[in-house]
């Protein structure tokens, strides 16, 4: 885990919980959705299992590994077990009311590409199967990340098969939810879809002005600490704002990831300024990497 996340993560044991369970969900319509589970898949569902051993005497966990376990001992996943597992993620997080619904089934969608991905491949049989799911979790829209996944699975299927550049936009964009502790964010610049075309979520080789600018930062650095980052922007002329408004000009996407988000891979902020973008304010996503190679060509 990151250092920056060590002061917040003892503060978040039941956001870890139930975020937990949700992904739980996911991963399991993941690795079902084309109703074949391959044992890549199930080495897949055996990690979540590995990633819970430390809360394993904890509620909800007491309930739920056994039953998963169970399930992975003679390494096949029936229908029954399947439905099982689901309806008892569904009891044990309709205890509380902790998150929000929409929350909850970000956290799902995030499980589900996550499990779709988990054998290395995507088939024509999981994109169709994830069409469908989008579509009943239409209530989703305008939420980060579900329009851009709608939106890709859309053209890509468009001619009913995934070319070689098309399940490579497709690995690369479903890759940044396959981390279970989501130890990472964005790795690699998200692909979008706009007007039929595939573009990157983070800009490409942006053009990055210091002086008069304002700057906001998400996620942790993997490099400096937040006041480090600061700094450097100051040093150089710009602005540091804590919140995102529609006075920022440069959001930066720190390459670490915070275990603790409600939103497993992204937090608030990138789904802010993609709306922020979308009703035209002039505000560029930024890779950390990218902010790196700007303050060392100064």
């Amino acid at each position: 885990m990151h250092p920056d996340h060590h002061p917040y993560f003892r503060y978040t044991p039941k956001s870890r919980l139930d975020k937990a369970v949700k992904t739980l969900a996911g991963i399991i319509e993941g690795i079902t959705i084309d109703s074949v589970v391959n044992q890549n898949e199930f080495s897949y569902l055996r990690e979540w299992v590995d990633q819970c051993n430390d809360v394993r005497n904890r509620h909800p966990f007491t309930e739920l590994i056994p039953v998963v376990e169970e399930t992975l001992s003679d390494g096949v996943l029936t229908d029954v077990e399947k439905e099982d597992i689901l309806w008892l993620c569904a009891k044990l997080s309709a205890k509380g009311d902790f998150y929000k619904k929409a929350t909850q089934d970000i956290q799902k969608l995030h499980g589900v590409l996550a499990g779709i991905l988990s054998d290395g491949k995507i088939t024509e049989e999981e994109l169709r199967g994830l069409s469908e799911w989008l579509s009943e979790y239409d209530h989703l829209k305008t939420c980060w990340p579900y329009d851009e996944i709608d939106s890709l699975v859309t053209t890509v299927m468009s001619d009913g098969k995934i070319d070689k550049d098309e399940q490579a936009s497709l690995q690369q964009l479903f890759a940044d939810f396959i981390e279970i502790e989501d130890d990472k964010t964005i790795t690699n610049p998200l692909m979008l879809v706009e007007e039929q075309k595939l573009t990157g979520i983070c800009a490409m080789c942006p053009e990055i002005e210091f002086r008069g600018s304002v700057f906001c930062f998400t996620g942790a650095s993997s490099r400096y600490k937040r006041k480090d980052l600061v700094e450097v922007v100051e040093m150089y002329g710009g602005n540091f704002s804590k919140n995102l408004t529609k006075e920022v000009n440069y959001l930066v996407i720190g390459a670490d990831g915070n275990p603790c988000w409600a939103y497993a891979c992204y937090g608030r902020k990138v789904e802010q300024a993609v709306a922020l973008r979308k009703q035209g304010h002039n505000i560029v996503l930024v890779h950390e990497n990218d902010f790196h190679d700007a303050v060392a060509n100064i």
